[in-house]
């Protein structure tokens, strides 16, 4: 059994994925070619979003999106502490500060209700993150930024097909940024990713950023970066959109069905698992089906034997990291979902019978876990 099955996923796509790139192989412009423009007026028609500029991946949409904003050093940006280590990564090779704000124990997203006390006078942008495929409350982020005059960026590595109050994600602030890593709801065959944004000044920063600065060939009006999205990645990102409402689709009936079974078979809630909650005015894309359990340790070793792969995102947070460390955070919700988090697999091409197994396994895991406390 794969975490994640690609394999299947090309299978499925083979006819679609090979003639993409044999189409590129055939006209030979390997950088900026034609397709890197489809794809990115076929996102904006998809999000709806003013602008899409491909980049070179989800980190570098990130960074892209700090510069043409015009972090610089001494600045602070507002961010979850329990998400990748590139949502902070970003903020500090600019040389500005992240602010870790704890998350909502039961959504794993940041807590709109805390950011504003984390404002300062050196506070320059807010980094939500949609962090397992289920966007974070934007509606809130958004009025809290408003209010201070600040730009939000919505991290959404995770949740790239995911709406929030009938809007899609990448299409919820000021500027969405997105990954194409192969595990992601929408992967390509390497790295590569995506910033969306309705504000044109911006996105003229932003695509003169992603090729060194340049505003037109040799002629530099700022300082940027090697950010380009391949042409073959974004053929592949094409091809692949010709079954993506479907995978959409699959994707939350795979994670309705894994929540129904889980709390049937497993009698939720109980102290040794609990299961994220995805609010009834948003929908997840599951990057990844998570769960909180205790004896973590004892519940993977269990899923191994079983043959079940398991993941863990993610097991210590930003702010306890030694590159990032931040004393007396008081970020106790973050600590603790560390701890307990473990993620099962996932993806649309999982079959309705591994899925039963997984959850056969994850029963009797459990149980064996309850046994043991109460022993």
């Amino acid at each position: 059994m794969h975490f994640i099955d690609l394999k299947a996923q090309y299978a499925a796509l083979k006819q679609e994925i090979d003639a993409r790139i044999q189409k590129v192989l055939d006209h030979g412009q390997y950088i900026m070619g034609p397709e890197v423009r489809e794809l990115e007026e076929k996102l904006e028609a998809w999000t709806g979003a003013k602008h899409c500029i491909t980049v070179a991946s989800g980190t570098e949409a990130l960074l892209i999106s700090l510069m043409a904003l015009g972090i610089r050093p001494g600045d602070e940006v507002i961010t979850t502490p329990f998400t990748f280590v590139a949502t902070a990564e970003v903020i500090v090779l600019l040389g500005a500060k992240p602010v870790f704000v704890d998350i909502q124990p039961d959504t794993c997203n940041i807590d709109p209700a805390l950011i504003e006390a984390a404002i300062t006078p050196r506070t320059r942008a807010i980094m939500p993150v949609s962090l397992y495929g289920q966007p974070a409350d934007m509606d809130e982020i958004n009025a809290v930024a408003a209010k201070h005059g600040l730009p939000v960026i919505e991290d959404a590595c995770q949740s790239f097909g995911a709406s929030y109050k009938g809007k899609k994600s990448c299409n919820l602030s000021t500027i969405g940024c997105t990954s194409f890593f192969p595990s992601k709801p929408l992967g390509c065959y390497g790295d590569g990713g995506a910033i969306f944004t309705g504000d044109d000044a911006l996105a003229k920063a932003m695509r003169e950023i992603r090729v060194h600065g340049q505003e037109r060939r040799y002629y530099h009006t700022r300082v940027g970066v090697g950010g380009r999205m391949d042409t073959l990645q974004c053929a592949i990102v094409l091809a692949k959109l010709t079954r993506f409402d479907w995978e959409i689709e699959r994707r939350k009936q795979l994670g309705t069905r894994y929540t129904n079974l889980i709390t049937a078979h497993c009698k939720l809630p109980t102290d040794n698992c609990q299961l994220i909650t995805v609010h009834s005015d948003q929908t997840s894309v599951y990057a990844q089906y998570t769960i909180f359990v205790e004896n973590r340790a004892q519940i993977i070793e269990a899923l191994k034997t079983a043959g079940i792969p398991t993941a863990v995102h993610y097991p210590v947070p930003l702010h306890r990291q030694p590159a990032y460390e931040t004393k007396d955070a008081g970020l106790v919700h973050s600590e603790r979902v560390a701890m307990r988090v473990v993620s099962l697999p996932m993806g649309p091409d999982l079959a309705i019978a591994d899925q039963d197994r997984i959850v056969e396994a994850l029963k009797q895991a459990v149980s064996a876990g309850a046994n043991a406390q109460a022993a």
